[in-house]
């Protein structure tokens, strides 16, 4: 089978994460394509997509909501994974606060959402990030489990391939 994985990543935190879900889903014999959400121009082939994005300010990317919006019909009918990789504020499982990450991903109902814990580090930041991130009281430092996140492309294979 051929999986799509998608990844809207900033500073390269998310995509990192998406890397380590990719080689999982190699890892148990899936062919892996991953993509920018932006440079995917179709589905067909796909026989399930995995899209996660960094969280800014509560909201998933603009590249992610957009891909979710044009792809919103074929999602539905295609098994779909969504994650999220943020510092705090969107919950994790069902997506229950559409203005968090953006009402679509109600709309094309994922099999699992998660939130994995990100990474903060101010140099990689514009003036204005740093100052939302002060201002939101965001920790520095790198807080992503890649244990957690193994475990969690493991459950995905487990559906895909039972």
């Amino acid at each position: 089978m051929k999986v799509l994985v998608t990844i809207a990543s900033k500073h390269g935190a998310t995509e990192e994460v998406g890397k380590v879900i990719a080689e999982e889903l190699e890892n148990a014999g899936l062919e892996v394509d991953m993509e920018k959400p932006e440079e995917v121009y179709s589905l067909d082939g796909y026989g399930a997509v995995v899209i996660g994005s960094a969280v800014y300010l509560t909201k998933w990317m603009d590249n992610a909501r957009d891909f979710c919006r044009r792809f919103a019909s074929e999602l539905r009918r295609t098994p779909l994974w969504a994650f999220s990789v943020g510092l705090s504020g969107v919950p994790q499982d069902k997506v229950q606060d559409p203005s968090r990450v953006g009402p679509v991903l109600l709309n094309i109902e994922p099999k699992e959402y998660i939130t994995f814990p990100g990474r903060l580090d101010p140099t990689e930041l514009s003036l204005r990030e740093r100052t939302v991130a002060r201002l939101g009281g965001a920790v520095e430092g790198d807080f992503r489990d890649y244990q957690l996140v193994r475990d969690w492309a493991k459950k995905i294979v487990k559906e895909i391939k039972p």
